[in-house]
């Protein structure tokens, strides 16, 4: 779900973000004589192109940095960088997904939520980074507070350098290329002047696209799979999703999911803001369903709290998932390199039984590490 619905947030259109005085920054300022886009010696001035801010000049490789979500602060750790000083909401960023990588931990405590009080334009004043990976446009858009001018003012302190990359819903958005994450992940390796870390992990993704395409059962034996948000331990009301494009369905695509709203009279969410009941979902009946919103809750919690609630509903209980026991979390939104692999391997094994490792988690700590 995105933060618009649980962050009270309302949506605001306006003028989109371009090259120009979205990227100027002194901090950013250098020459760009020699420069080679990508290289791993991080010395002299370089310059990296994003959409939607263009052509963002360096002088030196970033070393601290603000991201605007998991996805971007998991591309970091992936090209072993530092953690991000703060990212959207830290909530959202879970760091237990690094839990199979051997020796693989990052420690959030001290990171901060940047959506906390509205997005206080002071608190990038505070963290003096040497780079936002920000979409501008997702704050001008998603907050009313934030103005072009606003986005100027910061990027005085560093250049914005971000894509929305999670999802595809955003009217404000058409204007400019989506990126898929290794797209996204190529750009933030010429950042970070880490391309011999991506193009490992670039490597063991496509071993592990390869893996789960033999693994995944055929299209006539997949079950029809639900995918809704549902917060709390008792929830009554959902956010449906059409699985479709943007970096937070990349798992769900890769294992194939059979999308039992595509086919039923049910509108995404991001199309009208609407929600289903558990009637709705009688008349659905999938059978699997899979709810986001739980991500902060292990399995055994989920087992405890949400399907023990459903198991005891009234309505809910008739329902072919709940009676065949087949509730689980679906996974987050914000997803990098490292998390889809993780929650692909951990959906498949909900979903259909794949026991073996879908990816070499060994080989992940190694490229981390620096041993490319």
């Amino acid at each position: 779900m995105d933060d618009d619905r649980h962050g009270g947030e309302a949506l605001s259109r306006r003028r989109l973000l371009g090259t120009g005085a979205a990227v100027a920054s002194a901090a950013a300022a250098g020459c760009l004589s020699g420069a080679i886009p990508g290289s791993d010696d991080g010395d002299g001035a370089y310059s990296v192109t994003m959409p939607p801010v263009g052509e963002v000049e360096f002088d030196a490789v970033p070393e601290t940095w603000v991201a605007n979500n998991g996805s971007w602060a998991d591309m970091g750790i992936a090209l072993g960088q530092e953690p991000p000083e703060a990212v959207w909401l830290t909530g959202r960023y879970h760091t237990q997904y690094y839990d199979p990588i051997p020796g693989l931990e990052v420690d959030k405590s001290d990171m901060v939520s940047l959506s906390d009080n509205g997005v206080n334009e002071e608190l990038f004043y505070e963290f003096e980074a040497d780079v936002h990976v920000i979409d501008p446009n997702f704050l001008t858009n998603r907050f009313p507070s934030w103005e072009s001018s606003d986005i100027t003012k910061v990027s005085r302190i560093a250049p914005f350098f971000g894509n929305s990359i999670f999802s595809t819903g955003y009217d404000w958005h058409e204007g400019y290329e989506y990126l898929s994450l290794y797209d996204a992940f190529e750009k933030m390796a010429e950042l970070f002047q880490e391309m011999d870390r991506y193009e490992a992990l670039d490597t063991l993704h496509d071993e592990f696209q390869s893996t789960v395409a033999d693994a995944v059962p055929a299209e006539t034996d997949r079950p029809s799979v639900a995918v809704m948000w549902g917060a709390g331990d008792e929830p009554v009301s959902f956010s449906p999703y059409i699985v479709g494009e943007g970096t937070g369905f990349k798992h769900l695509r890769e294992l194939g999911v059979d999308d039992a709203f595509a086919e039923a009279d049910v509108r995404d969410f991001h199309s009208n803001r609407g929600a289903v009941d558990f009637e709705t979902l009688f008349e659905v009946d999938p059978e699997v369903i899979l709810l986001r919103g739980q991500e902060a809750k292990t399995a055994e919690e989920f087992e405890n709290t949400v399907v023990s609630f459903f198991e005891n509903h009234d309505t809910a209980r008739q329902l072919t998932a709940v009676e065949n026991g087949d509730v689980y979390r679906a996974g987050g939104l914000y997803q990098g390199p490292i998390t889809t692999m993780v929650l692909t391997e951990r959906l498949g094994s909900d979903l259909y039984g794949i026991d073996e490792p879908l990816f070499d988690h060994e080989r992940v700590a190694e490229i981390v590490d620096g041993d490319v």
